[in-house]
């Protein structure tokens, strides 16, 4: 796809954030939905596009009253929002659609109109995994991390900083579910979950949502808010099952998706000013940082432990807090791209000044799908 031919001209996440059991999952869809027309300026039949996961683009577009020419269900977990932003950008640049609502939201917490996650027995995973014993990721993503660790000298003092990191970024963000500093001791001495995660190491559990509206960039212009223009793009899929990976010391969907968005934005990762990387655990953004060439896998946790990536750090990393200290309804992809809109368009909470791009990189399942979308603020 060509550079900067479709933006992001609305952006927002549900009205609250947290614990909320007064509204079913697809109302916290519709409130983001509604939420993000606002501040573009549009209505439900301005919108002919729409995309989403967990619900159903039919669902979505039924209860808002929308009617689309193009959807788009793709479901491949966490990431499932940056393929939407892909798969938007290249149906308005193809004249399928005008104006694209994405939306996601899950009472993730709560449980109001949410089907409990289940492995099917007939699946991949539930045959050749389930019958050993996982439960949930975190029973599974211990898996790649302790050969991560073992193959590149990575530090469990090094994985318990990024949740400090994460942290202090959070305390900057009023929206952050956790904003209490914490030291390195504190997450090495919270509550064993899964070898070698710790209960501060794992990602929260809370309901919320967030939309976003896209439209081309000759559009965009017309629109109250700064448009953020999409530079490049990648996506990719590898396994269902996180044993099957082709190699535990790196993940080949974030190697091909991130060099894939790269290589469209043409870019050098010196040229990028703010990161987001999936946190849904503390190791991510280590395999992140490697897979997406940033610096040698070695260096990722020293990197991170000697405060780069802090407020006022080098590379700014994770600045709303991330799943780990913001939020985490269950796909947190979203509020990735959430943050990374903000910071370009200049009203992030903990603002990175002067950013002109941002790079949001996620991750779907267990290392199975990754998805990277790149960002600028100058047309």
């Amino acid at each position: 796809m060509r550079r900067n031919q479709v933006a992001i001209v609305g952006a927002a996440e549900t009205t609250k954030l947290g614990v909320i059991p007064d509204m079913s999952q697809i109302q916290l869809h519709a409130d983001a939905a509604l939420n993000a027309m606002a501040d573009c300026g549009l209505k439900p039949s301005d919108i002919d596009g729409v995309a989403t996961a967990v619900e159903t683009p039919q669902q979505i577009a039924h209860y808002l009253g929308i009617t689309p020419t193009w959807v788009d269900g793709t479901s491949v977990g966490g990431c499932s929002f940056m393929l939407h932003v892909r798969h938007a950008a290249a149906a308005i640049e193809a004249g399928l659609c005008k104006t694209v609502l994405i939306t996601h939201a899950e009472s993730g917490k709560s449980m109001i109109g949410k089907l409990p996650r289940s492995v099917p027995a007939d699946s991949l995973q539930g045959q050749f995994e389930a019958p050993y014993g996982i439960y949930g990721p975190p029973s599974q993503f211990p898996i790649p991390v302790l050969r991560f660790m073992k193959t590149h000298g990575i530090t469990h003092e090094q994985i318990a900083s990024v949740a400090v990191v994460q942290r202090e970024w959070a305390a900057k963000n009023p929206r952050a579910m956790m904003k209490e500093p914490i030291t390195v001791a504190d997450v090495l001495n919270s509550r064993m979950i899964a070898y070698p995660f710790r209960l501060l190491q794992c990602c929260l559990v809370t309901d919320g949502g967030g939309a976003l509206i896209m439209t081309s960039a000759d559009r965009a212009k017309d629109f109250p808010n700064k448009p953020v223009y999409v530079l490049g793009t990648g996506e990719s899929v590898e396994t269902p099952m996180v044993s099957q990976m082709e190699s535990f010391n790196s993940s080949r969907a974030f190697k091909v998706a991130g060099p894939t968005a790269f290589r469209e934005a043409g870019i050098t990762h010196s040229d990028v000013d703010h990161l987001m990387i999936y946190d849904a655990f503390a190791h991510l953004p280590l395999f992140g940082l490697g897979d997406l060439g940033f610096m040698p896998y070695e260096d990722t946790g020293p990197f991170i432990a000697e405060g780069n990536t802090r407020p006022g750090g080098k590379l700014p990393l994770n600045t709303n807090g991330g799943g780990l200290s913001y939020m985490h309804s269950g796909m947190y992809g979203m509020y990735a791209l959430q943050e990374s809109v903000r910071q370009m368009r200049g009203i992030a909470p903990a603002q990175v000044e002067g950013a002109k791009i941002s790079v949001c990189h996620g991750v779907g399942g267990m290392f199975a799908a990754s998805g990277t979308i790149i960002f600028t603020n100058e047309k």
